[in-house]
């Protein structure tokens, strides 16, 4: 079996698993065509797993950072933590952290200034970013570049000359793509972009060049097609390749191999 496939954003550490389920999955994984898992953190608990995981499973990688959802109950002294973390051999970038004005759980200013305060963090030590954003397009982006996450310092911190800043998820539009493409960032795609009647984000990989694409499942959540209503897990991120190759009209091996060069460029995995 050839591990061509890169789920560059999963929730291994999800607090739903229990313990079982969570090496269940583990052992799925290794047992499927992924090659990488990077493992992303939402709030200090997941992140510490997050971190954990990567250093004892070879296919993982891990993310630290805390969600717009947790913003609320953020604390200075997390900062320090997830610098300590982010320290770590394979943890590789700061996330996903950003705006979600959808469910609006932490107020709107709490958001901002964690949003604020971690890509401030991500630039002092060089690393990458991942980005949630949730009916919150515009402002997520001004935040983005008003703290300098696509500055000509921030790209050359990085051997490549790009900033490293993952939109995850993406679910705009594509002449709003066509923006964070000009910025330099990289977009996410998962899931929904197997619905049936999401045109929206099928018109965003039609427009998007596959070097600037990244597969993800946001595992255990947005399952796609065929087994959407499930818990969604790593290894059906081949269905997301799969729909990437359909719409760009390559094979589902050159989607999946250049998705796989694409996560580890970003996430700097040799």
């Amino acid at each position: 079996m050839e591990k061509i496939l890169f789920d560059s954003h999963t929730h291994i550490n999800n607090e739903d698993y229990t313990e079982e389920e969570r090496l269940e999955l583990i052992e799925e994984i290794q047992a499927s065509p992924v090659r990488f898992a990077i493992d992303v953190g939402f709030d200090m608990p997941s992140s510490r797993m997050a971190a954990e995981h990567a250093a004892r499973l070879g296919f993982c990688y891990g993310v630290v950072g805390v969600h717009p959802h947790d913003s609320k109950s953020m604390k200075e002294e997390d900062l320090l933590e997830l610098k300590e973390l982010a320290r770590q051999e394979k943890v590789v970038a700061i996330g996903e952290i950003g705006l979600d004005y959808h469910y609006d759980l932490s107020p709107r200013e709490d958001q901002r200034y964690w949003f604020r305060r971690q890509i401030r963090l991500a630039n002092e030590i060089a690393m990458p970013i991942v980005v949630h954003s949730r009916e919150a397009d515009r402002e997520t982006m001004d935040i983005l570049i008003e703290e300098g996450a696509f500055s000509e310092e921030r790209k050359a911190l990085f051997p490549d000359g790009t900033p490293h800043v993952d939109i995850h998820c993406y679910s705009g539009s594509a002449e709003f793509a066509k923006e964070y493409l000009k910025l330099g960032a990289v977009l996410g795609v998962d899931g929904p972009l197997t619905f049936k009647n999401n045109k929206k984000t099928v018109s965003v990989v039609e427009t998007v060049p596959i070097e600037s694409l990244l597969i993800e499942t946001d595992a255990p959540y947005l399952t796609p097609v065929p087994f959407r209503g499930k818990r969604n897990k790593s290894p059906y991120v081949e269905y997301v390749a799969r729909k990437v190759a359909e719409i760009k009209g390559i094979s589902y091996e050159e989607a999946a191999l250049k998705t796989l060069e694409n996560g580890k460029k970003f996430f700097m995995i040799r």
